[in-house]
C-alpha cells in the first residue's frame, strides 16, 4: 500500500506523515515546498495540489488532502476537491479528506450543525461551509473516498495517547464533557482507518481524552 499525503508540511499533515513513518508505511509527501517539511529521509513530490495530474498519482493506493488553505482562502477547499476527484475518477484509488467540526450535527434528528452554533468560532465558519461543500461533492462523486472529521477543540499541541472512540457525523464528547481529539491521536484514528477500511464512502469523527487538561 503506497500513500500520499498532500500538504504533509502542514500542523495536520506533519502529524500524519509522522504518524505514517511510524508504522512503517510507505508514503510519499506531496507538498508545494519541500524546504518546509520538518521530516527527514522522507520521499516527496514538490508541486502545487492545483498543478497535480493523474500521472503524479499514479503509483499510489491511498491519497490524503491535508491541504489548509491560507486565511481568506477558505473557497480553496472545495476547488482542491473537485480537483481531486477529478484526478481520481475511474481509478480505484481511495481519497481521505481531513473535514471540518462545523460539519457535525449537534442533535440527534439531524436537523443542526455546529457552525449554526452561536457560540462557534466564527473565523472557522467559512472553513466550515467550504469543507461541507466539499463533503456533499465527495457524496455525489464516484471516488473511493472517506471524510474523517475532528471534534471541535483540535489540539496541535496535544500528546499522542493511541485512544480514542468514533462516531458518525454528529458531535462526540469525552469523559471531560468535551469535544476533543489531538492531532497527533487524529493521525492515528485516520491511519487505523487507512488500514482497516471501516468507513467507505462515508463521513466518521473521533474524540479523546484531553490529558493535559486531566493532569
Amino acid at each position: 500500500m503506497k500513500i500520499a499525503i498532500i500538504g504533509a508540511a502542514g500542523k495536520a499533515g506533519t502529524h500524519l506523515l509522522n504518524e505514517a513513518i511510524l508504522r512503517q508505511l510507505d508514503v510519499t509527501a506531496i507538498v508545494k515546498n519541500v524546504a518546509t517539511l520538518s521530516v527527514e529521509n522522507v520521499s516527496t513530490i514538490g508541486k502545487n495540489l492545483f498543478d497535480l495530474t493523474k500521472g503524479d498519482l499514479v503509483p499510489f493506493d491511498i491519497i490524503i488532502n491535508a491541504f489548509a488553505p491560507l486565511p481568506g482562502e477558505e473557497h480553496l477547499h472545495i476547488s482542491a476537491g473537485h480537483h481531486l476527484i477529478s484526478l481520481l475518477e475511474g481509478t480505484s484509488k481511495k481519497l481521505f479528506v481531513i473535514g471540518c467540526s462545523g460539519c457535525l450535527f449537534v442533535d440527534g434528528g439531524k436537523t443542526k450543525r455546529l457552525m449554526e452554533e452561536e457560540e462557534y468560532p466564527q473565523d472557522l465558519l467559512d472553513t466550515s461551509k467550504a469543507q461541507l461543500q466539499n463533503l456533499q461533492n465527495l457524496e455525489n462523486a464516484s471516488i473511493q473516498w472517506t471524510y474523517v472529521i475532528p471534534s471541535a477543540m483540535f489540539d496541535s499541541e496535544g500528546p499522542r495517547t493511541g485512544h480514542y472512540l468514533k462516531g458518525g457525523d454528529q458531535v462526540l464528547v469525552n469523559s471531560q464533557f468535551n469535544s476533543y481529539i489531538s492531532y497527533a491521536d487524529f493521525a492515528v484514528a485516520m491511519l487505523d482507518e487507512i488500514e482497516k477500511n471501516e468507513h467507505p464512502n462515508t463521513c466518521f469523527t473521533v474524540v479523546s481524552e484531553n490529558v493535559t487538561a486531566a493532569s
